[in-house]
C-alpha cells in the first residue's frame, strides 16, 4: 500500500470506541499508519486521540455522519488505503418475539452501514489503483444457533455480500476480507444478554433463555481482543491476503463442526445447550404432588 503526503498509509476503522475497534485502531497507529476511529461515542475514544489517532462521530444509521467522515478523511488526507467495518452488535431474543423494526435497525447496522461505508471510501481505492477492505463477520455468519436469527441474519448476508464485493473490485487493486471471529472479552455477551431476556425472558421461549443465560458455553471467560486483532493485522499485512480468516481455536472449532454435520445432527448438538436442566433447588419429583396438596 502507498502512503499519504506525510509517508503513511490511512486507515478508516469503524467501532473504534470498544473492544476489537478500539484495539486495532491503537495496534495500527503503533504500526505507524494514520488512523481514523469512527464510532457513535467520541468520548470513548480518547485513548486512540492520546495515541495520535482522530475520532470522528459517525452513526451507521446516519448517512449524513458517513459522508461528512469520508470527506474530512479524503481532504485531509487525500486518500484512503484501509477501511475495517468492525463496528456491529448482536440482536437477541426469539424471532416470533423481537419486532421488526427492531430486526431492521440490526440490518442497519450490521449490513447497510458496512455497505455505505464501502460506498463512500471505494471510488478513492479504485482511483489510486489500491486499497484493502476488511469485513468483520463472525462465525454467526457460519454457523446459527437459536434466539440469535437477526444477528445471523445480518452476517450471514454480510458473508455473501463481501463474496460479490471480493470478485466486483479485484481489477480494480482492491482486495475484500472477511474475518470470522467467535466470542472475545467486549460488551457483546451482556448486550446480547439484556436483549434476549428483554424480549423473550417471559412467555413461550423463556425456558430457552434461561438455558442460555446458565450455559457455561455463555459465562466463560472469553478470549481476550488480541485474539481477534491478531488475525485482523495478519490480514493487512498479507501481500496476498486470503479471502476469509478465522481467528481463535473455539471459531475455528464450530466453523468446522458446522461443515461436517449435517443439518438434523448439529441441530441436535446445539439445541443440547438451549434445554433446561432440573436444579437441585427444585422441589423433587417423589415430593411434588405433596407439595401441591399442601399449597
Amino acid at each position: 500500500m502507498k502512503a499519504d503526503q506525510t509517508g503513511k498509509r490511512v486507515a478508516l476503522v469503524t467501532g473504534a470506541s470498544s473492544g476489537m475497534g478500539r484495539d486495532l485502531a491503537l495496534r495500527l497507529l503503533r504500526s505507524g499508519w494514520t488512523v481514523y476511529g469512527l464510532a457513535r461515542r467520541v468520548e470513548r475514544m480518547q485513548e486512540i486521540t492520546a495515541a495520535g489517532g482522530v475520532a470522528l462521530g459517525v452513526d451507521l444509521t446516519d448517512d449524513a455522519s458517513m459522508v461528512a467522515a469520508v470527506e474530512q478523511v479524503v481532504a485531509e488526507r487525500g486518500r484512503i488505503d484501509l477501511l475495517v467495518n468492525s463496528a456491529g452488535y448482536g440482536q437477541m431474543g426469539a424471532l416470533e418475539d423481537v419486532p421488526t423494526d427492531v430486526g431492521r435497525r440490526q440490518m442497519d447496522v450490521n449490513l447497510y452501514g458496512v455497505s455505505r461505508m464501502v460506498q463512500l471510501c471505494l471510488p478513492h481505492m479504485r482511483a489510486q489503483k489500491s486499497g484493502r477492505i476488511i469485513n468483520v463477520s463472525s462465525i454467526g455468519g457460519k454457523a446459527s444457533f437459536p434466539l440469535g436469527g437477526w444477528y445471523h441474519a445480518s452476517k450471514f448476508a454480510l458473508e455473501g455480500y463481501s463474496d460479490a464485493l471480493r470478485m466486483e473490485v479485484k481489477p480494480f487493486g482492491v482486495d475484500v476480507i472477511v474475518v470470522e471471529p467467535g466470542g472475545t472479552e467486549s460488551e457483546w455477551f451482556p448486550i446480547a444478554t439484556a436483549e434476549a431476556k428483554r424480549y423473550s425472558g417471559e412467555g413461550a421461549y423463556r425456558d430457552m433463555v434461561s438455558a442460555m443465560v446458565d450455559s457455561p458455553n455463555w459465562n466463560q471467560k472469553q478470549p481476550p481482543v488480541s485474539t481477534v486483532t491478531d488475525g485482523i493485522m495478519k490480514a493487512i499485512n498479507a501481500k496476498r491476503p486470503k479471502a476469509r480468516y478465522v481467528p481463535g481455536r473455539s471459531a475455528k472449532m464450530i466453523v468446522t463442526l458446522r461443515w461436517l454435520l449435517s443439518d438434523r445432527l448439529y441441530d441436535r448438538v446445539i439445541m443440547s445447550q438451549y434445554t433446561s436442566r432440573p436444579s437441585a433447588a427444585k422441589t423433587p419429583p417423589h415430593n411434588r404432588s405433596r407439595a401441591k396438596t399442601s399449597a
